[in-house]
């Protein structure tokens, strides 16, 4: 009797996810506390699209710049690591074999099925040292391309996230009417974020919505009482 095929259905996007989240979270929270700090004490929407635009490009290019030196950092570890581990297997092969050994004990074989592996590893060394970075460092080959790619993900997002709180300020000339618009419509695309956010990364759905929203609110409402009783 034929089958239906089993298909596995994983999501392999977790990195660009990862920094979708860090540079939306951010766009959406950090130019939202700015422009309605501004709105507390400024006569013009012009000085809080001026002091908005500032912030997007300014903190775009910081998140960026984070984002590619962080790749670059875990590109440099790896290759680091992989060099050390190529000269323990040239100048030590019995403890690394027994280190592979280890792993597979690890895992409930028995010593005998253990042995047997690690020795059949170790006839490839290429593969031995990529299942010891993996499975004893813990640590992944790094995407060549993902430094740039993370620096340019970050970015868009915090350019994105920064200017939905800022566009009510172009479209509306007062800057307390644009306020109220722009909580309306930040704290919407927070709920949705998180929202987006928790199914993504298994957290629960509602609840980081929620929590997003609630922590966007916060530095918002801090920001525009600050800027009150400073200007007083």
């Amino acid at each position: 009797m034929p089958q239906t095929p089993h298909v596995e259905r994983h999501f392999t996007g977790s990195e660009i996810v990862r920094d979708v989240v860090i540079g939306m979270s951010d766009g959406l929270t950090v130019p939202f506390a700015l422009a309605a700090g501004l709105s507390g004490i400024a006569h013009s929407t012009a000085i809080v699209i001026t002091g908005g635009l500032a912030e997007i490009a300014a903190g775009s290019i910081a998140m960026g710049l984070g984002g590619y030196l962080a790749a670059r950092s875990d590109a440099e570890h790896y290759a680091s690591e992989r060099e050390r581990e190529q000269r323990e297997v040239n100048t030590m092969p019995e403890k690394e074999t027994e280190e592979v050994e280890e792993v597979f004990l690890a895992y409930g074989l028995e010593k005998g099925q253990s042995a047997f592996l690690a020795n059949a590893l170790r006839q490839r060394p290429e593969a031995w040292i990529d299942f010891m970075m993996r499975f004893e460092l813990g640590l992944e080959n790094p995407n060549p391309k993902r430094a740039l790619t993370s620096a340019l993900t970050i970015g868009l997002s915090y350019i994105g996230g920064g200017m939905i709180p800022l566009t009510p300020y172009m479209l509306v000339p007062k800057p307390e009417t644009a306020l109220g618009f722009s909580v309306v419509f930040t704290l919407a695309a927070l709920l949705i974020f998180g929202y987006v956010k928790g199914r993504f990364t298994g957290a629960r759905p509602f609840h980081s919505a929620l929590q997003t929203a609630l922590i966007g609110g916060l530095a918002a409402a801090t920001a525009y009482g600050l800027s009150k009783v400073i200007s007083k």
